[in-house]
């Protein structure tokens, strides 16, 4: 019954740590197609990027508008006018971390929207980077296209 507590007591501090440790911006706030692999990760870069009919600034203006409405979502770093935004979203009931960091650049007929969305602790994360980004896309070309 003992060792059942102390393994309890150790998953409650585990918990709590990795929900209110501070974090540092430095590390998360990278250009989507730098990054080294995670084992838990979407990215969506180079031709596996989503594209958009409309300027950079306007597809990021309006996904920076959707992610902040989002629950549990906040600015990490960055801004429409430096052309690439890191967002902290809470992941699950533990209130886990997970990084969303996007692009947007011009190209020919439209712009690109680079995206690497993963995990602060490079664990598995049952899929909540990839729905969110889903949920994200879904509204951004509903706003751009009308």
């Amino acid at each position: 019954m003992q060792s059942m507590l102390y393994a309890l007591g150790f998953v409650a501090v585990a918990i709590l740590l990795a929900r209110f440790i501070p974090a540092d911006s430095e590390p998360y706030h990278e250009d989507p197609a730098v990054p080294e692999k995670q084992r838990s990760e979407v990215r969506m870069i180079g031709p596996d990027a989503p594209r958009f009919e409309a300027e950079a600034r306007d597809v990021l203006t309006e996904l920076s508008k959707i992610a902040r409405r989002d629950w549990r979502v906040g600015l990490v770093e960055g801004s429409v006018d430096e052309g690439m935004i890191t967002f902290v979203a809470r992941s699950t009931i533990f209130g886990f971390r997970d990084y969303i960091t996007v692009k947007a650049t011009d190209e020919t007929g439209g712009s690109k929207l680079s995206v690497y969305a993963r995990p602060r602790f490079n664990v598995y994360d049952w899929g909540a980077n990839q729905k969110r980004l889903d949920r994200w896309l879904g509204k951004l070309k509903q706003a751009i296209e009308g």
